[in-house]
């Protein structure tokens, strides 16, 4: 439930088309309810699971001044290995949402999106988002390429409807695009965290957590889209 810097993008565009001049409290806003969420859903675990705590001790390293040498190399990694990802998993993931965009299950070229592949892919999950303000199949699209990488999600609005405020205000609210945000912050990490977790906890942990992640996201933009719309935004 912790926020990663993947997921920044998402809230940069967002904040950005529908919340410009409270931008900063809606980020912050955003950082908080993942604590929150995470302090509830481990309290609500601690119940499920009952035993005494196990002891857990860690040897520090002795703290040292990094030269410019350590500092260089260890930024020249970081940025290879983000221009790495965004060269092949984002650019890889915006290819094939193109060519769903463009095509239909017979491979013929589409003049309009909504008969395409991916149309039908993300109508298969749109009823899910509805109660959510966010039902449109571009939205599920959206979320479910979220899963490779959290970085896809913006590439795929903008491939399908643009990502500035002209062409997300065509498919969010401002109360409809603070769920999806919510949701796009609680729902289960890329694939990357995903198999993780798997090699740590094992196959069935790795998809029962996934499950419970996306029900709490589920709930959670529910919750905030329901009290919004009582509340008459």
């Amino acid at each position: 439930f912790m926020s990663c810097s993947a997921k920044l993008p998402i809230y940069a565009v967002f904040t950005a088309a529908f919340f410009p001049e409270h931008a900063a409290l809606v980020m912050i806003g955003l950082y908080l309810t993942g604590m929150l969420v995470a302090i509830i859903y481990a309290l609500t675990t601690k119940i499920w699971y009952k035993g005494e705590p196990v002891p857990f001790v860690m040897e520090l390293p002795n703290y040292r001044m990094p030269s410019p040498k350590s500092v260089y190399q260890l930024i020249e990694q970081k940025a290879k290995d983000f221009i790495t990802k965004a060269f092949t998993v984002i650019f890889v993931a915006s290819i094939i949402i193109w060519f769903l965009t463009n095509f239909d299950a017979r491979l013929n070229v589409v003049e309009d999106s909504a008969t395409s592949l991916l149309a039908w892919l993300g109508g298969v999950a749109a009823p899910l988002f509805k109660p959510m303000g966010i039902g449109d199949w571009r939205v599920a699209t959206a979320l479910i390429t979220g899963f490779v990488a959290k970085e896809s999600v913006v590439s795929t609005l903008n491939v399908l409807v643009g990502a500035d405020s002209a062409g997300l205000a065509t498919i969010f609210t401002p109360l409809s695009a603070m769920a999806f945000l919510v949701f796009s912050l609680l729902y289960p990490p890329c694939v990357a965290a995903i198999a993780a977790v798997r090699r740590e906890l094992g196959k069935k942990w790795a998809v029962i957590i996934v499950i419970r992640q996306c029900v709490v996201a589920w709930l959670a933009s529910y919750l905030v889209y329901l009290i919004g719309s009582l509340m008459g935004f």
